[in-house]
């Protein structure tokens, strides 16, 4: 028989693994010295620690070892099965955890869009035709709310449809439950800025845009302010939809509206 430091050495093991492999019941000495309070270990001993060692390595946990260890190949096998699958599972998830960090750096963009299920909102709305966003601003600060609408799948390079939250008159329009992103844009950043790089994020993850782009500029009692972008996905659909404010499921009014005279233009 062997003394533990003798068994360490021999194994590759250590004494304190060894001690506590005693403690919880996994591997016991074969005889104590009850003078010297040695622990002993005979072969039988050896093989037990050898196969304790062998199932560590397939990436068992000391718990999953204290029931198998004795149980039929058959019960080992299928652990073993079931903890390959969960380590590919965890390579998979730090391969996308990866991706993204690697996404971040090879951006200047500050933002870090998040993808998130929002539910159901309910707005009253006029509804504008742009020729440019910088028209924006001043016709929110018309409104008592701070919430824009933009109809966009892109940068425009040209007018493009949109709609400010009134606060109370105006349109229904309804925004179902939906799946978006989500950027918080940083206050050094423009609303431009953050949007031309929010679409480029939406381009190189091939996500495509379902619906119109919700601009909520929020503040506090403490005259803090934060402008927050939410873009409606749909993995299910091939990025590229052409553009224009199109009759989306994810922006449905509650009534029919007249078009407006640029859009009776297009269509005559």
């Amino acid at each position: 028989m062997w003394r533990i430091g003798e068994l360490a050495r021999m194994t590759g093991a250590n004494e304190r693994a060894l001690r506590h492999y005693d403690k919880i019941g996994l591997l016991v000495p074969t005889a104590i010295d009850r003078t010297s309070g040695y622990r002993w270990y005979g072969v039988a001993a050896l093989s037990r620690l050898e196969r304790i060692r062998g199932l560590q390595r397939l990436g068992l946990s000391l718990r999953d070892i204290a029931d198998l260890i004795d149980a039929p190949e058959a019960h080992v096998r299928q652990a073993a099965r079931e903890t390959v699958a969960g380590i590919r599972r965890h390579i998979t998830a730090l391969d996308q955890t990866a991706d993204r960090a690697e996404d971040y750096l090879a951006t200047p963009a500050p933002l870090l869009p998040q993808q998130a299920t929002v539910g159901t909102r309910h707005l009253r709305v006029r509804h504008l035709e742009v020729t440019h966003p910088g028209e924006l601003a001043t016709v929110c600060a018309a409104y008592p709310t701070t919430t824009l609408l933009t109809w966009l799948r892109a940068l425009p390079h040209g007018g493009f449809s949109a709609a400010v939250d009134t606060g109370g008159t105006g349109e229904r329009l309804t925004l179902p439950a939906r799946t978006v992103v989500r950027a918080v844009i940083p206050p050094a950043t423009g609303i431009i800025d953050a949007g031309q790089h929010l679409f480029a994020w939406l381009h190189r993850h091939h996500l495509a845009i379902a619906g119109p782009t919700v601009e909520d500029h929020l503040s506090d009692a403490d005259g803090d302010h934060v402008t927050v972008l939410e873009v409606p996905i749909d993995t299910t659909r091939p990025a590229g939809t052409p553009a224009g404010r199109p009759k989306d499921p994810l922006s449905t009014p509650d009534k029919a509206r007249e078009p407006t005279p640029q859009e009776r233009m297009k269509h005559s």
